[in-house]
């Protein structure tokens, strides 16, 4: 024992160990060739790499993953709620007799709903994004750290969706500006106004008699 804590080991010991670090750096090398071959099929895209890279929560692999799912043409999705219910970041429509069954997200996007789901977990930890973290902590107030990240999630494949559209690097600016601005008036059935408040995560109750 106190030879361990010593930091003295035998000749069969070192010997095992070299065996271990050879074996570490070995697989060290294949990730690095590995990456520098999926850099080079991904060249091509660089331009929407680097442009997708700029959203708060995405590096390098984590674009060229995107891309390699959603590809760079977004002609192909009519809308950026398309793209996300593609990606099954979006409720079910599961609705009988009126009445909704429930809320949950589909199973669709089994590659790319993770992923987005990690970079959104890496975007609302950094407080340079305010825009991103503002809008986790007060959905998740409301309905959750769960559906909170789902929504973050949506948030920034709508972002990717919209620079690729549009060929223009992430501008927070934007997203600043719609947060802070009060939603547009307009009429609403009693049916919609009590789906939007459950949707918000309150608890809709018939009036007493």
């Amino acid at each position: 024992m106190l030879a361990a804590v010593d930091g003295e080991i035998c000749a069969e010991q070192a010997e095992k160990l070299k065996i271990i670090r050879s074996h570490l750096d070995g697989i060290e090398l294949c990730r690095l060739n590995l990456e520098s071959l999926i850099l080079t099929i991904a060249e091509k895209y660089l331009p929407q790499i680097n442009l997708v890279s700029t959203v708060p929560g995405i590096q390098t692999f984590a674009a060229v993953s995107i891309i390699a799912e959603i590809g760079v043409d977004m002609s192909v999705f009519a809308t950026s709620k398309h793209l996300c219910s593609w990606a099954g970041l979006t409720p079910q429509n599961n609705e009988s007799a009126g009445k909704k069954k429930t809320t949950r997200i589909s199973r669709a996007g089994a590659y790319i709903k993770p992923l987005l789901v990690q970079c959104a977990l890496c975007a609302i930890r950094k407080k340079s994004n305010p825009e991103i973290r503002s809008r986790y902590l007060s959905i998740k107030k409301r309905r959750g750290h769960k559906k909170a990240i789902i929504a973050i999630a949506r948030m920034l494949l709508t972002a990717i969706y919209n620079i690729l559209k549009k060929n223009e690097p992430y501008n927070s600016e934007l997203y600043s500006r719609c947060n802070n601005t009060p939603p547009e008036h307009r009429a609403v059935s009693v049916e919609e106004a009590i789906f939007i408040l459950q949707r918000q995560g309150y608890i809709v109750t018939p009036n007493a008699p």
